[in-house]
């Protein structure tokens, strides 16, 4: 997805979860009875976070964690599924949830179609950065010498960047090497 987590955990599909006003214990014992061992996880600039796998191959559990379940009373949570289904070219995609409800989502590359309770939580600051919007189709999208493609990791890079900075989330390294216990 980014250089947060992309390939950190070769051979992983991962979603990447931060939480406030919860504890690193808590999210990790909620995430373990998600059924999702967190492969990574730690504590920085008031989130804690953790990286674990998006199914559970073992236990045949291929269903999504309901995140809203993990973000109770008082507690707020973002994530981003780095790599939803790499085989059948999904793009990654981000939620955000507060207080066990469900405020805003949306898929990497469709940001226009944005659900949740508030879907223009992000709005203002997706429309200032010109990933939404009037102009913010790629201005060669129809030069038959331009490959929209080749930036379409810098999009994504761009999206994370004001995800980041609109709810302050920690920066790098967040990686196995550093992080794993």
């Amino acid at each position: 997805m980014t250089t947060w987590m992309h390939g950190s955990f070769p051979g992983h599909e991962v979603n990447l979860v931060f939480a406030r006003g919860m504890a690193l214990d808590a999210l990790t014992r909620s995430l373990r009875e998600a059924r999702r061992e967190p492969l990574a996880h730690g504590e920085a600039g008031g989130w804690a976070w953790a990286v674990h796998d998006m199914h559970n191959y073992e236990a045949e559990d291929y269903e999504d964690v309901d995140y809203r379940g993990l973000s109770g009373e008082g507690a707020e949570i973002v994530v981003f599924e780095t790599e939803p289904c790499s085989a059948k070219a999904h793009p990654p995609s981000f939620g955000y949830f507060r207080d066990g409800r469900s405020i805003l989502h949306f898929a990497f590359g469709d940001q226009q179609q944005r659900v949740g309770e508030n879907p223009d939580h992000l709005s203002l600051e997706l429309l200032a950065a010109n990933l939404i919007g009037p102009g913010s189709e790629c201005p060669r999208e129809a030069d038959v010498d331009h490959d929209c493609f080749d930036h379409h990791y810098e999009d994504h890079a761009r999206l994370v960047k004001v995800i980041a900075g609109f709810f302050l989330l920690p920066t790098p390294p967040l990686s196995a090497e550093v992080a794993a216990r």
